[in-house]
């Protein structure tokens, strides 16, 4: 039987939910899903910017993320929504 040469590992995605720190000291801190700036999938980078981050500092990651080839998911978020204005 064929061997390849280089084997891949195979990178499973986490299912476990990521829980707040301190969730489970203070009553008044949920649980809840903390998402993540940089999540890796299958050996590249991608990047989600959460809702409040004004254009200006969503364009300066955006500038920042293309030459580390960084994929950012939503890097058109705000520009739509002020062209549409």
């Amino acid at each position: 039987m064929a061997v390849p040469l280089l084997a891949r590992k195979i990178v499973k995605k986490r299912v476990k939910q990521f829980k707040r720190p301190h969730s489970d000291r203070y009553k008044c801190l949920k649980v809840g899903v903390r998402k993540h700036f940089l999540e890796r999938t299958l050996g590249t980078y991608r990047a989600e910017i959460t809702h409040n981050v004004s254009t200006e500092k969503r364009n300066e990651i955006v500038e920042r993320a293309a030459p580390l080839d960084i994929v950012v998911t939503n890097k058109f978020a705000r520009l739509h929504s002020q062209e549409d204005e």
